[in-house]
């Protein structure tokens, strides 16, 4: 018994190691249009009004879109009543117009909608870093 206990007692903790989570080596220089978004300033202000317009432009547009697409197919049938004597693999044309043809459309949109939001970030973003 004395053996383990001599073996235990002659052995060390481990030596400690300084763990350092950020490196400070030089000065970290902010750009100035951060602070003026952090202090709400004039120019921040006209910045951030910049986006908000481009994404509501974009979005306008596209709901616009939507809506003269989606409310001129049931239009559009009634306007050419000759369409609705077609069929494609036995059902009537309207309904696949008006039951299946918005539905892609809708996620066309959506795709777009996102994908020019995330670009008006980017260019927000890339503003903010110069």
């Amino acid at each position: 018994m004395t053996s383990n206990r001599t073996s235990a007692s002659q052995q060390r903790p481990p030596r400690r190691k300084r763990v350092v989570l950020a490196d400070r080596r030089g000065e970290r220089r902010v750009p100035r249009a951060i602070i003026d978004l952090e202090d709400q300033s004039s120019m921040g202000e006209a910045m951030v009004r910049g986006l908000v317009r481009a994404q509501l432009r974009t979005s306008l547009l596209l709901a616009g879109v939507s809506v003269l697409v989606l409310g001129g197919l049931p239009l559009l049938l009634r306007w050419v009543p000759g369409l609705s004597e077609i069929r494609l693999w036995s059902i009537p044309l309207p309904w696949l117009v008006l039951g299946v043809l918005p539905f892609p459309f809708i996620l066309l949109i959506g795709y777009i909608a996102i994908r020019e939001a995330e670009r008006h970030e980017r260019e927000f973003a890339e503003l903010v870093q110069r």
